[in-house]
């Protein structure tokens, strides 16, 4: 679970603001890590406003992210070479 901080077209976010469906696509890194761009897939779970929204963070290769994966570590949403969100981990959900 992560609080998602999309950031306003100002600030190199999406031009069409927040998606709007209910699971997004997209990549992300943590930032200072080596670790490469991560698939990602974010199930919005609550209301968004004022550019905050509640949502649970799914990888499609959980190996490579559960190393970084604290409550309080910031993860930043991609698309392409932009970033478009910050979120920040909320809760873990215990590893499978």
């Amino acid at each position: 679970m992560a609080e998602i901080r999309w950031l306003p077209e100002s600030q190199g976010g999406r031009s069409s603001g927040p998606p709007t469906a209910p699971v997004y696509a997209a990549t992300a890194r943590f930032p200072g890590s080596d670790t490469a761009l991560l698939s990602i897939l974010v199930h919005h779970t609550g209301a968004q406003s004022d550019g905050l929204a509640l949502a649970d963070i799914g990888f499609l290769v959980p190996d490579l992210a559960r190393p970084h994966l604290h409550v309080g570590t910031e993860l930043l949403i991609t698309e392409g070479p932009t970033v478009v969100a910050h979120a920040a981990i909320r809760e873990l959900l215990p590893a499978e």
